[in-house]
């Protein structure tokens, strides 16, 4: 699957799911990742717990609910990712920010993940 042409070309929205080194589950919702050249996925993320989960457990999901034209369709996309890295390069993350947010100028991370599995939203897969 082409996910930087699925994602530059389909709108919806994502949840981010993650979990601390105990099993604690958190999920937020979260923009479409950005698609790297090496195929790898990242986000833009503030320092909170999704950010904080991360640094003790590098296992995350990813759903991504498709928009459909009459909002009776389901379709999406599952992404099984695993952490690969991060920044704090504040000109690299705002070269990739899709908007802006004055209200929000916190500390921002830009977290890298390998994606491990796709799936669908619903249906088979393993």
């Amino acid at each position: 699957m082409d996910l930087k042409a699925y994602f530059e070309n389909t709108r919806g929205i994502g949840v981010l799911a993650t979990a601390d080194s105990g099993g604690k589950v958190d999920a937020a919702i979260y923009a479409r990742p950005h698609v790297m050249d090496d195929g790898s996925v990242a986000f833009i993320m503030l320092d909170r717990l999704t950010h904080a989960n991360l640094q003790s457990n590098p296992h995350a999901a990813y759903l991504f609910l498709e928009r459909s034209d009459d909002g009776k369709k389901y379709e999406g996309i599952r992404l099984f990712l695993t952490r690969t890295g991060e920044e704090s390069d504040p000109e690299k993350i705002h070269a990739l920010r899709r908007r802006l947010c004055p209200e929000h100028e916190q500390a921002r991370f830009l977290v890298y993940f390998k994606v491990d599995k796709i799936l669908p939203l619903i249906g088979a897969g393993q």
